[in-house]
Formats: C-alpha cells, sequence, structure tokens
C-alpha cells in the first residue's frame, strides 16, 4: 500500500518518527517520507542520520498553523499523525497549549488532508484517552473523537481517517525507563504507588499497528494493540535490582491503572488475534461488515486496562529488552 507513494508524517522527529523512518523506507519503497516539525535543531539532528537519502524531506511547520499545512500535504497520499504536547504534568500546568496542539491542531489537519486529497491518514492517540483523568487525555480523547468524525465530514473526497490506541512506549523520551536508568546508581529509585502499573509496548510495535492500520482501515476505527502490563514496581527491580524504592504518591493527572477500552466502548469493541477495533458509534459504522471483517465481538462488560490484563511482562524479559535496546534508549 506504501509502495512508492509520498508519505508525511507530523511530529516526526520524536521517538516514533525514529523508528518509522527506517523501518517503513526498508518495508515499502515509499517515494518520499516527509517529517513535518517544528524543531529545526531535532530535524538537523535526524537528518544527519540520513546524509545519502534522498526519499527523506524534511519540513518546519507547525500543526497549529493551517496554511502551512496545506503547503506542506502538496502532493501527500498518506499522513501519520505523531505531534502532540504529551508530558501529564506540562499539560496538567499549561493547559490552553496542550489544546492548541492537541485539538486545534487535530481540527486542522482534518481539513488539510480533505482538502488536499490525502487518501488516508492514521492518528497517534494514547491509553490515557479511555476515561481520562487529566488535560493530555482528555484532549486525545476530543482528537479521537474528530478522527473518527472526520469520516463523514469528508464525505465524498474520499480522504480516510483512523485511530491507534496503544500504551506506555518502552525507552521514549520523557517516559519512566529511561527516567529510572538515569537514577539507578543513586540507590533510591521514587515510585508513584506500589500498585500502579502500566501497559508495555515497543516502538516497532507501534510502527506495525499504523502499518496494519492503513492496510485495514475502512475509516474511523480506533486500532488497540494487545500488549502486556507491568507493574511500576517490577519495572524500577528490572532497572535497579537492589534499589530502595521511596513512595511519592501520585503526581498530578496520573492514575493507578492505564485503560485503553472502557466499559462505554464494549458496545462497540471487536477482538481480532493482535489486536481490538473501536467501531465507531456514528452512522451504525459498527455494524459494517468492511470494518467488522473476522472479529469477535466482546463482552457487554468488557474492559482492556492494565490491571486486568491477562498478558504480563516479566522482569526477565525487561531486561532482555534493555540489554538489545540500550544504545536509543531515552535517546531518540
Amino acid at each position: 500500500m506504501l509502495h512508492n507513494q509520498t508519505i508525511l508524517i507530523t511530529g516526526g522527529t520524536g521517538s516514533f518518527g525514529h523508528t518509522f523512518l527506517p523501518m517503513t523506507l526498508a518495508k515499502y519503497q515509499p517515494k518520499k517520507i516527509i517529517v513535518l516539525s517544528r524543531d529545526e535543531m531535532k530535524q538537523w539532528e535526524m537528518a544527519k542520520l540520513y546524509p545519502n537519502e534522498p526519499r527523506i524531506r524534511f519540513f518546519i511547520g507547525d500543526v497549529r498553523d493551517k496554511d502551512r499545512l496545506y503547503r506542506a500535504l502538496d502532493g501527500v497520499d498518506y499522513v501519520v499523525h505523531a505531534a502532540a504536547t504529551k508530558i501529564v504534568p506540562t499539560a496538567e500546568y499549561n493547559p490552553f497549549e496542550c489544546v492548541k496542539t492537541n485539538i486545534n491542531g487535530a481540527m486542522n489537519l482534518i481539513d488539510a488532508c480533505i482538502d488536499k486529497g490525502v487518501k488516508r491518514v492514521v492518528a497517534l492517540s494514547t491509553d490515557k484517552a479511555s476515561s481520562p483523568v487529566n488535560l493530555y487525555g482528555a484532549t486525545k480523547l476530543a482528537s479521537d473523537k474528530l478522527f473518527v468524525a472526520a469520516n463523514a465530514y469528508s464525505g465524498e473526497h474520499g480522504t480516510r481517517f483512523a485511530v491507534v490506541r496503544y500504551g506506555n512506549v518502552m525507552g521514549s523520551r520523557g517516559s519512566v525507563i529511561p527516567f529510572f536508568l538515569s537514577l539507578k546508581d543513586q540507590g533510591t529509585l521514587p515510585v508513584t504507588d506500589e500498585r500502579m502499573t502500566r501497559f508495555m509496548i515497543s516502538l516497532e510495535q507501534g510502527v506495525e499497528l499504523v502499518w496494519h492500520a492503513f492496510e485495514d482501515m475502512a475509516g474511523g476505527e480506533i486500532y488497540v494493540k494487545k500488549i502486556p502490563s507491568m507493574k511500576v514496581t517490577e519495572l524500577a527491580h528490572a532497572i535497579a535490582p537492589t534499589a530502595q524504592l521511596e513512595m511519592v504518591g501520585i503526581r498530578p493527572g496520573e492514575k493507578l491503572h492505564e485503560q485503553m477500552i472502557g466499559a462505554e466502548d464494549a458496545h462497540y469493541t471487536y477482538e481480532y488475534a493482535e489486536h481490538f477495533k473501536i467501531l465507531p458509534a456514528i452512522n451504525n459504522w459498527h455494524n459494517s461488515p468492511e470494518r467488522i471483517k473476522d472479529g469477535r465481538k466482546v463482552a457487554e462488560n468488557f474492559v482492556y486496562a492494565s490491571d486486568n490484563n491477562p498478558e504480563w511482562m516479566s522482569q526477565d524479559t525487561l531486561r532482555q529488552w534493555l540489554q538489545a535496546n540500550q544504545h536509543k534508549i531515552g535517546r531518540i
């Protein structure tokens, strides 16, 4: 599907973009990948990784700027929307800025993609968008709703939109793994609550889920990857087995357990071998055979949360992952 196509990724200099580019170049041989972001230094550093790769183009811009999006999307076939204000405490203390990027930016991108004739758009979401308790999650829930509804808004233009939702991205900048690694030699690790659990997904799994969404989507689906959970205390012990754990209390906007599918969405959710799909409630699309395909409807009271997950990551599995990925943890 992506072979010889032009792809644009918003927020493309982030952790996801650093993994999406080499994997997609190798697998699909696209015509061009345009990296749209607002940080010129990150673009400069990323460009140095691809000195002889003519298929990668860098474009300074911000999803808040609709005119710039229209220019960036000239000739683009597929879009991955990864731009976001995502750090929970930052969003709590800077709510207006978070809304401008995560909600207004989504609206700008939807309009621009429809008007410029983009074929398909996949937006990245988060477990924090399911029954949100913080501003970041609330803005991403609103963004998810916008991208789902955009399929009706698009009408006969033909642009199709879908969403992928996943949990804690292992080793990404600003996440718990590089934070704990930076403190492991001090003998004490701060843990918010000994009961806390999180979903765990690798960047490579995230990229593969985006690929699947592009291939599978009819429009309006929210794809939820089946991934393991881990207790934060177990994660801490895997990184620093001899460290003392200091309970510091939950930060503003945090949950004890993350959730990717709530009971409210169960009526519209179908299960597949490696993922779930939440189908759109609007226009009776949740009964659409082209969206359901071979899915099995989940139980009426189904909830997919990090504490009731049937799959758990062990300390040994995490240590193996840390060993294999130590060169890039927290650096991309």
